[in-house]
């Protein structure tokens, strides 16, 4: 088993838009049900306040393997939610074997 981990905050130089926010939000939770390469999905907002050091939402997907991650990461729906969450989050991500 291969879990994908990323952290999303909105972009620091942004004021928070929360119907934007909570549509993205919702988009992201929902999308590991809609792709057959993932295995186990889980995506939730943090829930305390520790500046600098806290994210926004914590993503973790398990994968099969290296290639189910790609399909995953190649996958349309993916890449349309991608191309709506890059101006407003920035991330960062760790791929490890479980």
């Amino acid at each position: 088993m291969l879990r994908h981990i990323v952290l999303f905050r909105r972009k620091p130089e942004l004021a928070k838009d929360e119907a934007l926010e909570q549509a993205l939000a919702d988009r992201m939770a929902a999308l590991g049900a809609r792709i057959p390469a993932i295995a186990g999905w889980k995506f939730a907002p943090n829930e305390l306040e520790r500046p600098p050091v806290t994210w926004d939402y914590v993503l973790e997907a398990e994968v099969d393997d290296a290639g189910a991650l790609d399909a995953y990461l190649s996958h349309p729906q993916h890449q349309a939610l991608v191309t709506d969450l890059k101006p407003y989050f920035e991330w960062a991500a760790v791929d490890y074997t479980a």
